[in-house]
């Protein structure tokens, strides 16, 4: 295939996976911005009020942009797990093995695919905090950017979970005991430096907390983990996991039966 062709096949991949979850929007992005809906009015606004301020801001503002952060790792792991998985039950796959497409283009379909819904999704839900907070955003540049590289990262561990797995109970396993656990455990209520000593180092070994951390420095300009440290972990995690990834479908890992 020359670069014409590879581009079109590239946008074409892209524009079904695009279509597959905004058909469907009333399942794939209004129940996310009623469940943040929900944190908003019970953590912001019933417990935070309570809470206080935290790192020097109402817990209200401290707490967005983690939710924000989770609604999208949740949603670009789901929507490329949930598809790819999807044509790998209907046989569909095998016919994109065949083609002249290489083994990248499909990989990278999938992931702006799934980029493409965490990206909506977080985009819907800053709207949404909008109603119960005034955002202001520090750091315009560093908050784009590592929201769509945490969307590219997530998007690719979906892949290798729909590629692993072997019926569709498998797709919910990582999501719901592995990334959930995660999730709640990587700053997103609360600060680390807030825990004893011993617990802040356990939370290091948790990568979302980075993400979360870098995201809410763009917010507000407060990190509990140095900035630079955790870009460059987060672009590591992605070329790791891409090259596991392009590796397994190369060899029809999970694909062959």
């Amino acid at each position: 295939m020359n670069a014409t062709q590879t581009a079109i096949a590239l946008w074409t991949l892209v524009l079904k996976e695009i279509k597959r979850f905004t058909r469907i929007w009333p399942q794939t992005l209004l129940p996310p911005s009623i469940t943040m809906s929900m944190y908003f009015i019970i953590f912001g606004s019933l417990i935070g009020s309570r809470i206080g301020e935290m790192d020097g801001f109402t817990y209200m503002d401290f707490i967005v942009p983690g939710l924000i952060m989770m609604a999208v790792i949740t949603n670009s792991y789901s929507n490329v797990a949930s598809s790819f998985f999807s044509n790998k039950f209907q046989r569909s796959v095998e016919e994109m093995m065949v083609s002249p497409m290489p083994h990248w283009v499909i990989l990278s379909g999938f992931v702006l695919g799934g980029m493409a819904r965490g990206l909506g999704v977080g985009l819907i839900v800053t709207i949404v905090s909008m109603f119960f907070t005034q955002l202001s955003v520090a750091h315009p540049l560093l908050t784009v950017g590592v929201v769509v590289l945490t969307a590219a990262l997530f998007s690719v561990g979906g892949f290798i979970n729909a590629l692993l797995a072997d019926k569709f109970d498998d797709v919910s396993i990582v999501p719901t005991f592995v990334l959930t656990p995660l999730t709640y455990l990587g700053g997103v209520f609360y600060s680390i430096s807030l825990l004893p000593p011993f617990w802040q180092g356990v939370s290091l070994l948790n990568p979302i907390l980075y993400m979360v951390n870098v995201f809410r420095h763009g917010f507000l300009g407060v990190s509990d983990i140095p900035v630079g440290w955790a870009l460059a972990a987060i672009v590591a995690f992605i070329v790791i996991l891409f090259s596991i990834a392009l590796w397994m479908l190369g060899r029809g890992k999970g694909i062959r039966s």
